[in-house]
């Protein structure tokens, strides 16, 4: 019998760091308008209070998150730090973290900043250093280097948040993969990365290997679909699936919540861990390797072949229709952070254009759109990191449901920019259906 890749666990965690956003590309870039940024930023209570928030960590449902009125970040929620996917982490326990996970001096905490460091602030306050490694490397200033040691750390939190909420034993995992948007190297390889094998020696996974999967936004799904693959070809029984969040995004779209007035929500990093092995339980929710999705170079970048080849394929391989998936799970970009930016509601347009192209493929006629998005979408709660907003944060709500009977069947389907790298002007894509 062919042995079957299943999805163990999976966990989502965030890290609110608001004195941190300044170090974001966008809001670098424009120093004159720190004080109106820092007057703009949200305490940790109000982002452990925020709605989309307590989603990612499984404290309210993506369904309740849809009923309940917006504008999410004017009505508080009794609410949690800790949920059962992962945790809301405050500022200075993540600055504490990072100082535990740098093995090279970079985090001086109660030290003060000297030439080429950057201040790290904390309550308005310069609470200490962070130094760059390289005098004239540009990979090893002391800005990449923050940003690569806040996605180490925020990674970190996550994988330990997994095994913790799991009980998976960390010996039995043994290759990671780090699925992020972080370039860690120096001047001679600027992306050499590895941030795989990196995170399971500070999460004690001593038993693992790794490496790093790029793909922009699709890194992750990516990753997820070569981790079946090791599970079920029997190179490895277990394999992680880890990702840190991007400090260069936060605050990326802080012009237009400055201009509408509201807070600058884009305060968070966010870390998450799959763990993938054998489906040697009933009811596991297994991976159907078969029928993956995987954008064709000859396949163009319009929007229709880009449907046809991530879902329409996948969907004849399988023998199943548009409606036989319960839950689609795209980018779930949290609208209340792009709509005041101009980019209006990322999930919402996304499940009308799956739905369009149901009602191209004869599945669906034009009525059936909105019943369509709302009984197989979802409302975008996931802070606009970039991959991490790219269907994973669904996975571990997944899980759960179909431990419950509530749900047998998903797909999990991520887009990737590789135009950005202005080396090919193609998109990316991949899908992976997960059922029970």
């Amino acid at each position: 019998m062919t042995r079957r890749a299943a999805i163990l666990g999976a966990s989502v965690t965030l890290q609110h760091v608001p004195e941190l956003v300044r170090y974001g590309s966008k809001p670098s870039r424009a120093p004159r308008r720190i004080p109106q940024i820092l007057a703009a930023l949200r305490s940790y209570e109000a982002a452990v209070a925020y709605a989309p928030n307590q989603t990612c960590i499984g404290n309210l449902s993506p369904e309740l998150l849809r009923e309940h009125p917006r504008p999410w970040w004017h009505d508080a929620i009794a609410a949690e730090a800790v949920g059962p996917f992962g945790e809301i982490l405050p500022q200075f326990a993540f600055y504490e973290l990072m100082a535990e996970v740098d093995q090279f001096g970079l985090v001086r905490l109660k030290e003060d900043p000297g030439p080429g460091d950057l201040p790290l602030y904390h309550n308005g306050e310069v609470l200490g250093a962070f130094s760059a490694a390289h005098e004239s490397d540009e990979a090893l200033s002391a800005r990449v280097l923050l940003e690569n040691l806040a996605c180490k750390a925020s990674a970190v939190h996550a994988t330990r948040c997994l095994l913790a909420q799991t009980g998976v034993d960390p010996d039995s995992i043994s290759y990671v993969m780090g699925s992020g948007e972080e370039a860690i190297g120096d001047r001679y390889q600027r992306g050499g990365g590895n941030l795989g094998k990196a995170v399971a020696e500070a999460a004690g996974l001593v038993q693992a290997s790794g490496c790093d999967v790029k793909a922009f936004c699709a890194g992750p799904v990516h990753a997820l679909i070569l981790a079946g693959a090791l599970v079920e070809a029997g190179i490895h029984e277990r394999v992680a699936v880890i990702a840190g969040g991007a400090l260069a995004k936060l605050g990326m779209k802080f012009e237009g919540a400055l201009e509408h007035e509201t807070p600058i929500l884009e305060d968070l990093l966010a870390g998450m861990a799959i763990v993938v092995g054998p489906a040697d339980q009933p009811g596991m929710m297994t991976m159907r390797m078969d029928a993956t999705g995987r954008h064709r170079v000859s396949a163009g970048s319009s929007q229709r072949a880009l449907l046809d080849d991530l879902v329409g394929v996948p969907l004849s391989t399988m023998g199943r229709s548009l409606e036989d998936i319960e839950v689609y799970a795209l980018e779930l970009h949290n609208p209340e952070i792009t709509e005041p930016a101009g980019g209006g509601n990322v999930p919402d347009r996304n499940y009308r254009l799956l739905a369009g192209f149901g009602v191209l493929r004869g599945e669906l006629i034009q009525s059936d759109i909105p019943r369509f998005v709302r009984q197989h979408g979802l409302p975008g709660f996931c802070p606009t990191q970039g991959h991490f907003a790219s269907a994973i944060p669904w996975l571990p709500h997944a899980l759960s449901r179909s431990r419950q009977g509530g749900i047998t069947r998903t797909m999990l389907l991520a887009k990737g920019s590789l135009f950005l790298g202005r080396m090919t002007r193609l998109w990316d894509g991949a899908s992976i259906t997960l059922e029970v």
